[in-house]
């Protein structure tokens, strides 16, 4: 669920004529096959975010990155001196994920990868229950979740709420999302996006307590592409970055 710059990333690649029965772990196996997915690179919003935080030490801190894919996120994080932690649901990309950051010579101590259902992090009663044995429990002083979307089930918004929970105090959540769907998308296939929100959405949609969160990015950042036509175009990405009180 990394970013890249495939029509799938949008979902607008054709769908069955029959509903999909694939549970969300087997569907994104699937997605992942034998070659790699995505382009490697981190994301270039979360990038220039992350990369103008302000500081409170020479180390970062520690940073948790939702459905990481491949690593390209985790692994700049971790390269500007976050102790990194990525997630996703797939074994084949998580162990890709570890491979990249052994050549990028990462040492253990500085980032590690873990596959594990979020939506069942999500529903944990307690640590107890976490899928991930505890490694996702925090407390964590960055969240990232860069194009956080899936084509399959997904419980993103009680997955968001829950990393939020997880951030110690002045920890910062950063949702980077696709806000609408792209030009190119098939007028008939829209209804598949409408799950798709503006940060105001997104904001209202995790209904943190305001006195406990302060909202320093809300906005929606248009961004140049190439279509699968190979024509230039225009799409629209959502950015909100949330603060938890000191």
């Amino acid at each position: 669920m990394e970013h890249s710059a495939s029509p799938d990333e949008h979902g607008t690649a054709a769908r069955p004529a029959t509903p999909d029965t694939r549970t969300a772990a087997q569907y994104w196996e699937d997605r992942y096959g034998t070659e790699h997915v995505w382009s490697g690179t981190v994301n270039a919003t979360t990038a220039a975010v992350v990369g103008r935080l302000p500081q409170r030490s020479a180390a970062p801190g520690r940073a948790l990155d939702l459905g990481c894919g491949e690593g390209a996120d985790a692994i700049w994080l971790a390269e500007h001196g976050w102790d990194t932690i990525g997630v996703d649901i797939s074994t084949t990309a998580t162990e890709r994920a570890r491979l990249a950051a052994l050549e990028a010579g990462l040492p253990d101590e500085r980032i590690r990868f873990v596959a594990a259902d979020l939506s069942a992090w999500a529903a944990a009663a307690d640590d107890a229950d976490d899928p991930s044995g505890g490694l996702l429990a925090g407390p964590f002083d960055l969240v990232t979740a860069s194009f956080f979307h899936s084509t399959v089930e997904l419980a993103r918004t009680a997955i968001l709420c829950r990393a939020a929970a997880t951030l110690a105090p002045g920890g910062r959540l950063l949702i980077v999302s696709h806000a609408a769907p792209p030009p190119w998308a098939p007028e008939h296939d829209r209804h598949g996006h409408a799950e798709l929100l503006d940060p105001a959405g997104e904001l209202a949609a995790l209904a943190l307590d305001p006195v406990r969160w302060r909202t320093e990015l809300a906005e929606t950042r248009r961004r140049q592409v190439v279509d699968p036509d190979g024509r230039p175009a225009e799409i629209e990405d959502g950015v909100l970055l949330l603060r938890r009180a000191a």
